[in-house]
């Protein structure tokens, strides 16, 4: 496992739990954040992303100690495609994926510099969201960036009490509110997810989808024979006149 305090380590991320996303950090430090602000088209631009972001921190591939993969919560498409492209790219380099909740880096974001040096609670408890479709939110709670209740997936009207950050309140601040935090992170930055990622708790290796994708395989077995008398053209079924 790569020491998260390992100096002059290269660390790459990768996001598409909304946006398309792939930031680099060397030594702790943001060197490269690319975003494609297309929720839409992670299939076609994320590999492009990743390399403008390789080339912006002035690294290959092969200068890469390991791979930050966000695991979401977010739309079931999307989303597989940085999962399996951050496995991938660290498979075939031979170094380690670190999968992580997407929300704890915007979490690190709203903290600040604290994310990096502890659990940066002087914040106190809040939420962050991010859009679910389907008029919901993915949202977690939050001290410091210590995740301390979820995700879920629910109407914006259920989101608690509490400061609200993240992608979500640009899309529901008519519902939220005054809970909307001023100044809060409305979009993941890549390179903080880049350079705070190893630090932040392992969220396995599975997709946070937190429900059914839309397209499901049906369990009815239909037959393709047919279920009565077939009739052709200028015919009628015997015992019929």
């Amino acid at each position: 496992m790569t020491d998260p305090m390992m100096p002059d380590q290269v660390v790459l991320a990768v996001d598409t739990s909304g946006l398309v996303c792939a930031g680099v950090a060397h030594a702790g430090q943001v060197v490269a954040s690319e975003v494609v602000a297309d929720s839409r088209a992670h299939v076609e631009q994320l590999t492009p992303t990743v390399a403008a972001a390789l080339s912006a921190a002035g690294v290959g591939l092969a200068d890469v100690d390991a791979v930050v993969v966000g695991l979401g919560p977010g739309p079931f498409t999307g989303l597989r495609v940085g999962i399996v492209t951050g496995w991938t790219l660290a498979a075939v380099s031979g170094i380690e994926a670190h999968g992580i909740c997407s929300l704890d880096v915007l979490a690190a974001q709203w903290v600040g510099p604290d994310a990096t040096g502890g659990t940066g609670s002087g914040r106190g408890e809040f939420v962050v969201c991010a859009d679910a479709r389907r008029k919901e939110l993915y949202w977690a709670r939050y001290v410091g960036t210590e995740r301390v209740g979820g995700p879920y997936v629910t109407e914006p009207a259920a989101l608690p009490d509490l400061p609200i950050i993240g992608p979500g309140t640009s899309l529901y601040g008519d519902v939220l509110g005054d809970r909307v935090a001023a100044g809060g992170p409305t979009q993941l930055d890549p390179g903080v997810m880049a350079a705070v990622g190893l630090q932040l708790p392992s969220a396995g290796t599975e997709p946070l989808y937190l429900r059914r994708p839309d397209a499901a395989v049906s369990t009815n077995r239909k037959s393709a024979l047919p279920t009565g008398p077939r009739v052709l053209p200028g015919l009628t079924p015997r015992g019929r006149s």
